[in-house]
C-alpha cells in the first residue's frame, strides 16, 4: 500500500528537484490524457503519424508540464518547494511550446485547427487558477478540458473534420474523466486533509474491520490504477492496430 502520508500515491519520495517535478507532473494523469489524444487520431481512417506525434507532443507540454505546474503554483497542493517563478515561467514556456506546434501542424492540415490552440492556451490558466470563480473548475468542467477536448483536437488535427463517432469517443472520455475526478478527489481528500482517522465497521458475521486512512485510500486508488492502465492500453491497441 501507498505511503498514506504522501499527496498522491505516485508521488516520489524525498525532497529533491527531480523527485519534486516527478510528483508535479503527475505521471499517470499525464499518461491517461495523452491515452485520449493517441485515441483521438487513430479514429481518422488514415493515421499522419507525424502530425500525431506533435499533437500528444504539444498535449505533453501544455497538460502534461504547464498545467500542472500552474496548479502547483496556486495553492501548493503537493507541498513541493520548487520555486514560484520557475513554476510559473515553465508552465508559460510550455503552453508557448505548445500553440507553436499547434500552429505548425495547421499550416499542413487545417486552419481550423487554430480554434482549439487558442482554447487550450486559455484553458490552462482557467481551470488551473480557477478563474472566473471557478467556473470550469469542477467535474464537467475537468471532463470537457482534459477528457473530451484532446479526443477532439487529434481527431481534428488528422482530419479538418468532425464526425459523428469522434463525438460519442469524446463523451466517453468525458465519462471517464468524471469517474476520474471523482475517484481522485476522494483520494486527496483522504490522503491530504485528513489528520487521523479511528473506526471499526462491524460485519454481519461479527468479524469487524478497521477503518483507517489505507482503508479509505484502497478502494478509489486501485480504481485509478487500472482506469490508468486501461486507457493507456486502449490507446497502445489503436496504435498497433493502425500501424
Amino acid at each position: 500500500m501507498s505511503d498514506p502520508i504522501k499527496p498522491a500515491f505516485y508521488a516520489a519520495g524525498g525532497g529533491g528537484p527531480l523527485r519534486q517535478w516527478w510528483t508535479v507532473l503527475h505521471p499517470p494523469y499525464t499518461a491517461w490524457h495523452l491515452g485520449y489524444v493517441v485515441i483521438g487520431g487513430c479514429l481518422a481512417s488514415q493515421v499522419d503519424w507525424g502530425v500525431l506525434g506533435l499533437t500528444v507532443l504539444a498535449f505533453a507540454l501544455a497538460l502534461g508540464v504547464g498545467a500542472h505546474a500552474l496548479d502547483e503554483w496556486h495553492g501548493r497542493p503537493l507541498g513541493t518547494t520548487i520555486p514560484g517563478w520557475l513554476l510559473v515561467a515553465v508552465a508559460a514556456g510550455s503552453v508557448a511550446a505548445a500553440g507553436v506546434i499547434g500552429i505548425v501542424v495547421s499550416t499542413s492540415t487545417t486552419w481550423w485547427l487554430l480554434v482549439p490552440i487558442v482554447v487550450g492556451a486559455a484553458l490552462v490558466p482557467v481551470y488551473n487558477l480557477e478563474l472566473f470563480g471557478g467556473l470550469l473548475h469542477d467535474d464537467v468542467g475537468f471532463a470537457l478540458s482534459w477528457g473530451a477536448f484532446p479526443v477532439v483536437t487529434a481527431y481534428l488535427a488528422q482530419t479538418g473534420t468532425m464526425r459523428i463517432e469522434t463525438i460519442l469517443v469524446a463523451a466517453w472520455a468525458t465519462a471517464l474523466s468524471i469517474a476520474q475526478r471523482r475517484l481522485s478527489t476522494a483520494a486527496r481528500w483522504a490522503r491530504r486533509e485528513v489528520v487521523s482517522i479511528d473506526g471499526t465497521a462491524i460485519l454481519r458475521d461479527g468479524s469487524s474491520v478497521d477503518i483507517d486512512r489505507p482503508h479509505l485510500l484502497l478502494a478509489p486508488e486501485s480504481a485509478l490504477r487500472f482506469l490508468t492502465a486501461s486507457v493507456v492500453l486502449l490507446a497502445a491497441g489503436l496504435v498497433a492496430m493502425r500501424l
